[in-house]
């Protein structure tokens, strides 16, 4: 196959699930050290507590965190190389057939919709924010969007040409969707765990 050049849209969405992935990456490693030096010594503290309401030792210890009988960390040591994986080979202009597109936002939107379920859980059941799970969040938000506006606007998601051009358009729109999604957590967590004043106290007594 001749090396075409490749659409410069494509290479910059290759760069964002190269950062996504990595962060993602960073976020399942840290929980996964954190959780197997839990198991091996029961009065390990993980570096990521910060105090009451933002911590990682409920979220690790509890049900939620093992959903699928392991860790759910472990999860993401799994998926996220397979991000990084499809990120790179994006900036070196390699092209994909249609069914590697759609099992891809098969994927990220399972992500979605395992991550939207945790949120819930964290705010509503757990009552405690993980600082690593939710850089998972962030990076998670995006990355959905990305991948479906992307595929919506190249007709790989079968679709009217009107849609297509919505997701054409709406692609631009991706940090300020994102930041509306993060705003609707944030507005949740603030309603349900009275969030924005306890993590200031966290933080001022961990830096006090």
């Amino acid at each position: 196959m001749p090396d075409t050049p490749q659409p410069a849209s494509k290479r910059g969405l290759g760069v964002f699930l190269l950062v996504a992935g990595v962060l993602g990456l960073l976020a399942a490693y840290e929980l996964s050290v954190e959780k197997v030096l839990t198991l091996s010594d029961p009065e390990h503290v993980p570096s990521c507590n910060v105090g009451v309401l933002v911590g990682c030792s409920t979220n690790l210890e509890s049900w939620q965190g093992s959903v699928f009988g392991f860790p759910n960390p472990f999860l993401g040591m799994m998926a996220w190389p397979v991000v990084i994986t499809i990120a790179v080979a994006l900036i070196s202009r390699v092209e994909f057939p249609r069914w590697i597109w759609i099992g891809f936002n098969v994927g990220v939107a399972g992500a979605l919709v395992f991550v939207g379920w945790l949120i819930y859980q964290s705010i509503y059941v757990l009552d405690v924010l993980c600082p690593w799970c939710m850089l998972t969040w962030a990076v998670t938000i995006p990355t959905f969007w990305a991948v479906t506006l992307d595929n919506l606007r190249e007709g790989r998601i079968p679709s009217s040409a009107r849609v297509q051009r919505l997701a054409g358009a709406w692609f631009g729109w991706i940090p300020l969707i994102t930041v509306v999604c993060y705003l609707v957590v944030i507005l949740l967590a603030q309603a349900q765990m009275n969030a924005i004043p306890r993590v200031m106290l966290d933080l001022q007594n961990l830096f006090g």
